[in-house]
Formats: structure tokens, C-alpha cells, sequence
């Protein structure tokens, strides 16, 4: 049997946009005569729709589009299709895979096992499906499955999230391929784990392995594509593209034979973390009606960085950077901010904040002088994000937070100044990966588009005469792994000083994090990149007690 996979790019809520897509590709798949040819989870609303599924309207759109427009291409001698969809039953929704055959829909395949961490809050729409049997595709008993369902292997996982696994009872009826409809988001870690699990359980159940997954920027999750196919005996036949639409085929026959060629293992680096966020960066602007941005531009690492993924991902023409220079700037600061900008040939307008600044310091100070305190330097902060708004409104454009994980995570950010935007791209990358992204983009430019400089000057807000960042934080290499055990480890304070780390530094570190609660909250969508971001998938309460 020939199957042609489908690794697309959906638009969430755009039901006749992505069954265009759909429509298309099925019909390229055919004209290279293949018996099947699949679709990822929710293909049609793209994933995670989230209360989308709460209206009835669209959940009917969805249902028509699947029985009137795309179960009919399945007629006569025409290949089968199986798509990610929702499915009413009872009156209780499921997150299902389709299967169309002969001009109707011909079973379901329901999930069941449904995320409910971190990012994922699956129960608050479908149900658990707690039916499961292997499907005859041609003469190969399958077992059909909607992405978290493969994810609970007692034996690969030590500590399984879930009381049951669906694998079992499907190989138990006779499965002989595993075939996955994914949408799995991307995070740090996510393509060694894929590839370390699916090969186990191919040669665990002598089965042949189709993992396909959508590509794709949605909101703050990425999904890198990167699809695979494995043989019983656990070789990866195939990778599909990363952070690309792909269509490709799988002969059946080829799944139960050794394998030809040696598929080296995936990267999951910083080229992969730069792949991830220029793909979600340029998805985010295009659904959601954006063909240019706008930015900070310091002459800092963080704007710099986020300078040359908005030119790689919507080029050069559709990028302004603003330079914002008040008297507490380094002359340097404006020169590096110029060359970055001439380097990347973007566009770059030079606006001081001085004479705004010195009004409000005359309104604001019964002396009329500088005080250099905190509010002063918010102030600032706040000038310039205004300054970014306005260019917004009246050109166009969205705007891009600059700002870091480290700095987000201890509030060391304005709210209302430098966390403006619609967007933070690198708000889930800490300061070190930042400087790590940056030195591999002079890198893989071959000149240097980043200037020397802003790599190895002092980092500071320059809000202030001779501002460091380390006269308000611990120094970053020290600063970020204690965030990594508290935020992504979720060890307490004493399990972190326990590792070596200085008590008073760790406790002042978690402080500052739990306080800035309310910041984030009020934060710029970040592009996940970590196991635990500092968006959706954190639910901590605001007003709170500290113990």
C-alpha cells in the first residue's frame, strides 16, 4: 500500500482556508497514485483551536466541510483519506481521526488520552474515548491514534502520566502499523525524545511507525513538523522537513524490511531553536493580518537578536527598528544599533527621548532636576514604548517586545515601556541562549551582522548613569540556571542552595520571580522554546501569600 503523508501548515479558526490546503494536497497525492493519504490532528481547525470547540457554528462548519466537501473526493477509484477532526457523539465531543473512504466517512478513531498540563487543557473540551480497535488498511491491521495516545509507554517512561495505554490494547487486537496524527508542539529536547521513543516502540511491537505532525507557527506554540517513519526493527526510514509543509509517501511493504540508508539522528540545537522561532515569529504576523513590525533598537543583545529573526522572517523590507536614545545612553549603544541595522538592511529612524523626558521631569519633580530613581527609569521606558505604539498606529505594524526569559521571569521590565508589543519573541530564551542564538547567526552569515560589540559589552538598561544590570541582578550565568531549577525543575529554594548555590541569591531570585506574577500577565505573547514557558502554560495565582 502507498500513503502519502501530509505535514501542513494550518490557520486555527480558518475552516475553508485550511480545507482549501487540505483539498489541494489530497489532490496532488493522487495524481501520484497512492491508496491513502493522511492528515494531522485537527486538520481543519488547527491545533489548539481551544474555545473555538465551544460553538456549535463551528463544530457543525467543520462537520459539513468533512461530509460534503472532502469525504466526496474519496469517491470511486479515488484514495482513501484520514483526517484529524472533531467528532460528536452522545453529545460529548472527541478529538478523533477520520477515516474517508468510497464517499463517506467509513470509522472514527477517538483519543484517549487527553493533555491536560502545562500548555495542553484537552479535558476542558473533548472526552475520553474508552473504546479502541485496529482498522484494516488494505490488508494491514493498523492501529490508528491521535498524538498524546502513543506518549505513556510503561516501559520507556518511568513515571507514566496516565493510568492506561492505549498501544497495548490495540497491538493486543493484532496492530501491525502504528500510524499518529500529531499536533506536538516544539520545545528544547522534543526531537531526541521523539527519536529515542518511536524506534522503541517499533521494535516493541515489531510495528512499523508513521508519526506525522503539523507544522507551524499558533499563537505561542510552534510545531516543527519534522515527521517519521520508522521500520519494525526501530530505523528511521524517513524525516520530513522541519518547520516546512511537506508532502511525502511511505510504501507499507518498506516498513517490514531493513533499511536502506542511515538517517543520522535529528539536531536539536541552537540552529534548531533559531529554525523554531523565525517560523513562529513569521506565522504569528502573517495569521494574525501582519506583513510588517516594528522594534526597540538599543544596541543590546536582546534587540539585536530579535532584529535579525524578524528580517529572516518576513525580509528586510518589512522590519523598522527605532532607536530611542536618551541622556543616559551610550554614544556607542546608537552606533551599534546603526550598524545592525545597516548590516540587516532595515529600515532605521532615530527619535531622542530627551526633550519628552525633561518635560515630564519638570511637570513630575518640585525641584525640576533628576532624581535617578526607579520611576525615572520606568519613565523612560515608557517613552519609548509610546513612541512604538504611535509609529504602530498611525504606520502600521506590530510591535516586538524585546525582552528576555531572565529579565521576564524577575521583573526586571517595564510594564507599559519595554514590554509593549503583540508579540516577544525571545521572551522564553534566557539570557545566555540569547548571546549563544546571536554568535550562531554571525555564524552561520559567514560576516558579522551582529556587532562585535554589542557581544561583549556590559549589558545594561542604560537608564541611569553607569547602569549594569548586575548592580540589580546576580550575574546571568549564574542568574539563569537558578531559574532553570526553580521554573523548568520546580525545586524549592533549599533543594537549589542545596546544589551549591548562595542561600541569600537563590531566595532573593525566587522573590523576585514569584512578585513579578502580575507583570507577566499582562505580557506580550512569547514563543515557547523551553519545557516550561512563562505563558499559557503557567498558572500561578497573582495575589497571593509568601511562605
Amino acid at each position: 500500500m502507498r500513503i502519502a503523508l501530509a505535514q501542513l501548515n494550518p490557520t486555527i479558526g480558518a475552516l475553508n482556508q485550511n480545507k482549501e490546503k487540505v483539498i489541494k494536497y489530497f489532490k496532488s497525492a493522487a495524481e501520484n497514485k497512492v491508496d491513502l493519504v493522511v492528515f494531522t490532528e485537527l486538520s481543519l481547525s488547527g491545533y489548539p483551536p481551544r474555545d473555538l470547540l465551544l460553538y456549535d457554528s463551528f463544530l457543525n462548519r467543520e462537520r459539513d466541510l468533512i461530509v460534503n466537501e472532502l469525504a466526496p473526493l474519496t469517491a470511486g477509484s479515488g484514495p482513501a483519506m484520514i483526517i484529524g477532526a472533531t467528532h460528536r457523539k452522545e453529545s460529548k465531543l472527541y478529538n478523533g481521526a477520520l477515516l474517508l473512504e468510497k464517499g463517506k466517512i467509513k470509522s472514527v478513531h477517538l483519543k484517549t488520552l487527553l493533555p491536560n498540563f502545562d500548555v495542553f487543557d484537552e479535558e476542558r473540551y473533548f472526552t475520553r474515548c474508552t473504546e479502541r480497535k485496529v482498522e484494516m488498511l488494505d490488508n494491514l491491521p493498523a492501529a490508528l491514534t491521535v498524538c498524546e495516545d502513543i506518549w505513556n509507554d510503561n516501559d520507556f517512561f518511568t513515571n507514566p502520566i496516565y493510568n492506561t495505554d492505549p498501544l497495548v490494547t490495540l497491538f493486543s487486537q493484532g496492530a501491525r502499523l502504528l500510524l499518529n496524527l500529531s499536533a506536538s508542539p516544539y520545545h528544547l529536547g522534543k526531537h531526541n525524545l521523539r527519536e529515542e521513543m518511536l524506534p522503541f516502540l517499533a521494535k516493541k511491537y515489531n510495528s512499523g511507525i508513521i508519526y506525522l505532525n503539523q507544522v507551524g507557527g499558533n499563537d505561542d506554540l510552534v510545531f516543527d513538523g519534522s515527521s517519521l517513519v520508522y521500520n519494525h526493527r526501530g530505523e528511521l526510514l524517513y524525516r520530513a522537513s522541519a518547520s516546512e509543509e511537506e508532502l511525502f509517501f511511505v510504501d507499507t511493504e518498506d516498513l517490514y524490511k531493513p533499511a536502506e540508508i542511515t538517517v543520522p539522528p535529528d539536531r536539536d540545537d541552537i540552529s534548531t531553536v533559531l529554525q523554531v522561532l523565525t517560523l513562529g515569529l513569521k506565522d504569528y504576523a502573517a495569521k494574525s493580518g501582519f506583513k510588517n513590525v516594528i522594534l526597540g533598537l538599543s544596541g543590546g543583545i536582546d534587540s539585536a537578536v530579535v532584529a535579525c529573526l524578524a528580517t529572516a522572517a518576513l525580509g528586510p523590507k518589512n522590519v523598522m527598528g527605532i532607536m530611542m536614545p536618551s541622556q543616559y545612553s551610550s554614544e556607542h549603544s546608537v552606533e551599534d544599533a546603526v550598524e545592525l541595522a545597516e548590516n540587516l538592511g532595515i529600515e532605521h529612524r532615530l527619535i531622542s527621548i530627551e526633550k519628552p523626558f525633561r518635560t515630564f521631569i519638570n511637570l513630575l519633580n518640585e525641584s525640576g532636576g533628576a532624581l535617578q530613581d526607579l520611576a525615572e527609569e520606568n519613565l523612560q521606558a515608557r517613552l519609548r514604548g509610546n513612541i512604538l505604539m504611535h509609529i504602530s498606529n498611525r504606520e502600521g505594524g506590530l510591535v516586538l517586545a524585546t525582552g528576555n526569559k531572565s529579565e521576564f521571569a524577575v521583573g526586571y521590565s517595564t510594564l507599559y515601556g519595554d514590554m509593549v508589543g503583540g508579540l516577544a519573541p525571545i521572551s522564553d530564551l534566557p539570557k545566555m541562549m540569547v548571546y549563544d542564538l546571536a554568535a550562531h547567526i554571525n555564524n552561520i552569515s559567514h560576516k558579522e551582522i551582529i556587532p562585535e560589540r554589542t557581544l561583549t559589552k556590559v549589558p545594561s538598561a542604560e537608564l541611569r548613569p553607569d547602569q549594569k544590570d548586575e548592580d540589580s541582578l546576580p550575574p546571568y550565568n549564574i542568574l539563569d540556571p537558578i531559574l532553570f531549577h526553580y521554573i523548568e525543575e520546580k525545586l524549592s529554594a533549599a533543594d537549589i542552595i542545596a546544589r551549591g548555590y548562595h542561600e541569600d541569591i537563590v531566595k532573593n531570585v525566587i522573590r523576585l520571580v514569584d512578585k513579578s506574577e502580575f507583570k507577566r500577565r499582562q505580557a506580550a505573547t512569547g514563543l515557547r522554546i523551553t519545557t516550561s514557558s512563562l505563558g499559557a502554560g503557567r498558572r500561578m495565582p497573582i495575589a497571593r501569600g509568601y511562605e
